[in-house]
């Protein structure tokens, strides 16, 4: 069975908590993709882990570093959502894929293509 695939809609999951992320959008994007962590190793609420998690980033938070947490990091050149949509055109139709984002225009681009949506408090957010 192949290893279900959660993709993070980072600027829209970062977005919906207003802890002050928009001093510092580096920052929160970090501390989001250190917190996913979790998440690939647990998975989400009715999908176990092992699951592999990509989070999307763009404009000013798109150049943080790569780590080794188990979170890949993706660098939209253009829209978040654009790449988003790609990554789930170019999954295999076979796999799982979540996208986990509150942005209702996304939400439905990914959902025709076979993505199952979740909203951003299915993921550690804090």
């Amino acid at each position: 069975m192949t290893v279900p695939l959660v993709i993070v809609d980072g600027a829209n999951v970062v977005g919906s908590v207003p802890d002050g992320w928009w001093r510092d959008r580096p920052a929160a994007a970090i501390r989001l993709r250190d917190r996913l962590a979790a998440v690939a190793s647990d998975g989400l609420t009715d999908i176990p882990g092992p699951v592999e998690v990509t989070l999307v980033v763009e404009g000013k938070a798109r150049d943080i570093p790569q780590t080794d947490n188990g979170v890949r990091v993706e660098r939209a050149p253009g829209s978040g959502d654009d790449k988003i949509t790609d990554l789930v055109r170019g999954s295999d139709r076979d796999r799982r894929i979540v996208v986990v984002t509150a942005d209702r225009e996304l939400r439905d681009r990914v959902m025709a293509l076979g993505a199952e949506v979740r909203g951003p408090s299915a993921v550690p957010r804090r």
